[in-house]
């Protein structure tokens, strides 16, 4: 697939901003986290197929918003016929707010979804594609305990990566791997690229996905930057972030 290109200037947000941008879509804009969750996982399913083309994906999926975008993906493949296992970080009796009601909706569509890394099978296809929405940018510290082993686990499979917002373990401010994280394929990244992961090896080829950021509030972010920013999706939903 040949993504059209994210325009330039293009201003980056480390974690601090992007905090306030999800604070402002809810508590301003009334933009609750369920639609921007449901835009994000929509469009990494759509991303996922379209340039990977998987049989088989494993979705890794933490606790918080990032693991509630993946587990949104998880049900989108499964509806266009793709097979999908899912690994939490959790047992799902864990998962609260918006994360557990994305769980509970692919609980009741009977998709299987375990805290345990999938036992292949002869009849299952082989994973060809890993999804990681483990942790996002609200990353802090080394990642510890069920979600470490879940990210070792997954960088052992061998099959293409591909992150959510960030690679998990990674700092989206300085780019820096803290303790166990991800070496992604490619990273789809939510809103506008993260300070840190503009150039970083670790996040593997960058894209951009639309959440439905009002184009004033990327004006607003524009202006703060010194940037004049134009209509950031206005060629599509995901483009491709080019390194300067």
């Amino acid at each position: 697939m040949n993504w059209p290109d994210a325009p330039r200037p293009l201003p980056t947000v480390d974690r601090a901003q992007m905090e306030e941008i999800d604070r402002t879509m809810v508590d301003d804009l009334g933009i609750e986290l369920l639609q921007m969750m449901e835009n994000a996982g929509a469009n990494l399913a759509r991303f996922a197929r379209e340039h990977f083309g998987p049989a088989h994906v494993l979705v890794a999926a933490g606790t918080g918003g990032n693991g509630g975008g993946g587990l949104v993906a998880a049900r989108h493949l499964h509806n266009a016929g793709i097979r999908v296992s899912v690994v939490t970080t959790r047992p799902a009796d864990a998962y609260r707010g918006v994360p557990a009601h994305q769980l509970g909706t692919l609980e009741h569509m009977g998709l299987g979804v375990g805290d345990s890394m999938p036992t292949p099978g002869p009849e299952a296809p082989p994973i060809d594609l890993i999804i990681d929405a483990v942790i996002g940018y609200a990353l802090d510290g080394q990642a510890s305990g069920r979600a470490a082993q879940l990210i070792d686990a997954v960088g052992e499979l061998g099959a293409p990566i591909l992150s959510l917002d960030t690679p998990s373990g990674v700092d989206v401010s300085t780019g820096e791997a803290l303790g166990a994280h991800i070496r992604a394929t490619a990273t789809l990244t939510l809103a506008l690229p993260k300070t840190g992961l503009v150039g970083c090896r670790l996040a593997g080829e960058h894209f951009l996905a639309d959440i439905s950021v009002p184009a004033d509030l990327y004006a607003e972010i524009g202006a703060v930057a010194g940037a004049d920013v134009a209509p950031i999706f206005r060629d599509g939903p995901i483009l491709r972030v080019r390194a300067a």
